[in-house]
């Protein structure tokens, strides 16, 4: 298992996360089989929020119920969590008071005594800086958080909050697969007059990302679109499944591997969030850690996706 420095720190994290989404109806013994399967293939970087499950924190409560880690145990991990956003009615909410009683909550349901990365989950309009500013100060000064992030960000988004937040931002969370790449497959197809692919969809996330040292962390690595199933063996990609095939052979891997090698190929050290909990399905995605595509291969898989390539 390939590991990175998230966000320019000193964590050492991997770069495949286990995201802990749909624990909530699975047994004991099937939440530790699960995460053994992680562990085991090198996965130590486990990814929550506080609204998976219901009632809210419910997959953070199931984890710890489940896994019961002792102090050593726990320190062997890296748990992150996320809050900002509100259920009833639905919306999104980073004031002082919310983010503060989210990681309360998240604390107790996780049964530990710090967060090491809490990402702010989705923008929220509203947003007052000097409010996220005044939680993070706080949690950070306590102990109860060590590192702080987002999800699902621009450029712009984030430097408005580093208008008060003085710590760093080390991670933004984005949806990429290779078949749901806007925030890679634009700069492809730059000043292409009359091409969709051009229009630029979140202001150049990666490019900031890498300049910033902001580790991404890609979700729904699978899916072919916002939750429209996957495109692994779908029969609406034909030319991306036999490309991916045969580089699984090639690589000696699963196909799902190849789908995880061609985020991790990219130079920008970014992290896959796998979503299964299928532990099959997370030691074979797990094999693409470090598989080196060359540009060829790559580019390839980018192309029979459905990008342009000029």
């Amino acid at each position: 298992m390939k590991t990175i420095r998230l966000g320019g720190t000193e964590l050492a994290a991997p770069n495949v996360v286990l995201g802990m989404m749909r624990i909530q109806q699975m047994t004991d013994d099937a939440v530790r089989e699960l995460v053994g399967t992680a562990r085991d293939a090198g996965i130590d970087f486990f990814d929550h929020a506080d609204i998976y499950g219901d009632p809210l924190h419910e997959c953070e409560r199931r984890f710890a119920e489940a896994l019961h880690l002792t102090a050593s145990e726990r320190d062997e991990i890296t748990i992150q969590t996320k809050c900002g956003i509100v259920k009833e009615p639905w919306g999104f909410d980073f004031s002082y008071e919310h983010i503060i009683d989210s990681v309360e909550g998240s604390l107790r349901a996780l049964d530990t005594d710090r967060i090491d990365v809490l990402l702010l989950h989705r923008p929220d309009a509203l947003v007052e800086p000097d409010e996220v500013a005044r939680a993070f100060d706080e949690l950070e000064a306590s102990g109860k958080v060590r590192h702080f992030g987002v999800s699902n960000h621009t450029p712009g988004q984030i430097e408005l909050l580093k208008k008060s937040v003085t710590q760093p931002i080390v991670a933004n969370q984005i949806q990429l697969s290779v078949t749901h790449a806007p925030s890679v497959a634009q700069g492809l197809a730059a000043n292409m007059q009359g091409v969709e692919q051009s229009m630029s969809l979140d202001l150049g996330v990666v490019d900031y990302c890498r300049l910033h040292d902001i580790t991404i962390q890609a979700w729904s690595p699978f899916q072919a679109g916002f939750f429209t199933g996957v495109f692994l063996d779908s029969p609406e990609y034909p030319e991306l499944n036999a490309v991916i095939d045969r580089l699984a052979a090639k690589y000696d891997v699963p196909p799902i591997a190849i789908a995880t090698a061609w985020i991790t190929r990219h130079p920008a050290d970014m992290q896959v969030v796998l979503g299964t909990t299928t532990p099959s399905r997370v030691a074979a995605a797990a094999k693409g850690s470090d598989i080196p595509l060359t540009r060829g291969e790559w580019y390839e898989l980018v192309r029979t996706a459905g990008y342009r390539v000029p």
